[in-house]
């Protein structure tokens, strides 16, 4: 069995460098990591602090590209994105930010796409039912209710 030995902090900072080049992360994200590297508390802050100073972590950056690919690729909608971005620890200024910055149009688009591909695969066994499941369904991906009423009326006809 191989033994793992804890990375020193100039080790870390470098392994945190090459992670945030990658991709972008929050705060959080790196906090764990160092963490799972066994790094103390006093040297977490201070890759944390070089990481913030040198540009690698940009809470701001982070959630404007976590919005508009969870939009995009995982098709939420703003509720949950901000949600998830609260469980992120991400400031409630950066969030309402990247939630403005959403392309409404193609938020409705995406909206409507959902709608339209979910609602023959229901089974109920009248309109007011499905329509229902629908409801309960485009919520539980995120969307706001009176999005969804809009949407929701509009398949009815």
């Amino acid at each position: 069995m191989q033994k793992t030995s804890i990375p020193s902090e100039k080790e870390a900072l470098s392994r945190a460098e090459a992670l945030c080049s990658r991709r972008e992360c929050c705060i959080s994200e790196i906090r764990e990591k160092l963490t799972l590297w066994q790094q103390p508390a006093e040297v977490q802050q201070r890759i944390i602090d070089r990481l913030l100073a040198e540009g690698f972590i940009d809470e701001q950056r982070f959630c404007k590209a976590y919005a508009l690919d969870k939009l995009r690729y995982n098709h939420w909608g703003r509720i949950k994105i901000d949600q998830m971005l609260r469980l992120l620890g991400c400031s409630s200024t950066h969030r309402r930010e990247a939630l403005d910055q959403l392309p409404d149009d193609e938020y409705m688009a995406i909206l409507t796409r959902l709608a339209q591909t979910k609602l023959p695969t229901i089974k109920a066994r009248n309109d007011y039912e499905r329509k229902g499941k629908l409801m309960r369904f485009l919520t539980g991906k995120g969307f706001e209710m009176d999005l969804i009423r809009e949407v929701a009326d509009v398949d009815e006809d």
